[in-house]
């Protein structure tokens, strides 16, 4: 009735804005990320005879949407058992939280898999991934870790994630952490007010299909130009939605600038951007460290990252 697992955030390649389904997380397209290592949301769960609900995330209690979305992960895994007791939740991340890291990937992963266990289910990543995604549709992703790809589905049945690539395939991730506070939940919403949006839209299948198959080749020249490609179509329906909610700050264009220098000095450097300020910075693993070096004159906070694999249970229990 006790479990722990960990999982890796993961870093949008193709992203997915806007879910036409909130209720089931259902998103109007598929999507493609990769997980990175060796940033991990470590989940202890357990469920008994406690007088009430516990969740508790870096040392602090836990209230309001937040709760209910994992009362909502917990709900499915109790279905699928018919545990009714109540329960006891405590998660931690080695990296910070609302700043466009992942960290609901990654803690939704986590939560899915130790909840699963500690329910004595025997389900694949397929099926656990599907029981993430209501928690958060990233998620379902970090279930499965690697190179992912989430099918948007029809329903609950067939939304769900499955590995194009394990962690075999390695690229090289730097973060340039820009630690501005960021509301995806917002930013999805009002996603269809943007004019841009249902050109988006067509373009996804094309942009899928090429991230696939370049993931499948190992061509992580292009696996990197893609992610750059799609990040400024994502952030072009951001910036102009109702809210027209502009995430990025100087510190981001400051990155952005000095990849593009770098490319133009022939160093293959490609930002990549989800839902925040945070740059993720792409490159071959070989050519990582010197393109850190160059980062850094910026004076920016830089993260280092590799390809991560699945979620996993693990023996180390946080209470």
């Amino acid at each position: 009735m006790k479990a722990s697992a960990v999982a890796h955030p993961i870093q949008g390649l193709i992203k997915y804005h806007g879910l036409k389904d909130e209720e089931l997380r259902l998103p109007f397209h598929d999507s493609i990320s990769v997980c990175t290592a060796p940033l991990q949301t470590h989940t202890t769960f357990e469920f008994g005879d406690f007088p009430e609900n516990e969740v508790v995330i870096d040392g602090e209690p836990v209230a309001g949407r937040e709760f209910e979305r994992v009362g909502k992960v917990i709900a499915a895994v109790q279905e699928r058992s018919g545990i009714e007791q109540n329960f006891k939740m405590h998660s931690r991340n080695n990296f910070p939280s609302n700043v466009g890291l992942g960290a609901s990937s990654s803690g939704f992963g986590a939560l899915a898999v130790s909840a699963c266990a500690a329910a004595g289910l025997d389900l694949d990543l397929q099926e656990m991934s599907k029981i993430a995604r209501l928690g958060a549709g990233s998620a379902a992703r970090a279930v499965t870790g690697g190179f992912s790809r989430w099918k948007k589905g029809m329903s609950d049945v067939d939304s769900y994630s499955y590995q194009i690539a394990s962690e075999e395939l390695q690229m090289g991730i730097l973060i340039a952490l820009v630690p501005a506070y960021k509301s995806t939940e917002d930013a999805h919403r009002e996603v269809q007010s943007s004019p841009y949006f249902d050109s988006r839209l067509a373009e996804m299948p094309r942009m899928l299909d090429e991230m696939e198959l370049a993931i499948r080749q190992g061509d992580v020249g292009k696996v990197c130009q893609l992610a750059e490609r799609d990040t400024l179509l994502l952030h072009g329906i951001t910036m102009t939605g109702v809210g027209e909610m502009l995430l990025w700050r100087p510190e981001t264009i400051s990155v952005i600038m000095q990849v593009r220098k770098l490319r133009e000095e022939n160093v293959p450097a490609f930002f990549s951007i989800d839902t925040g300020a945070t740059v993720y910075v792409n490159t071959f693993p070989n050519r990582l460290q010197e393109v850190k070096t160059r980062l850094e004159e910026l004076g920016i906070e830089i993260m280092e990252c590799e390809v991560g694999g699945e979620a996993k249970v693990v023996d180390d229990h946080l209470f």
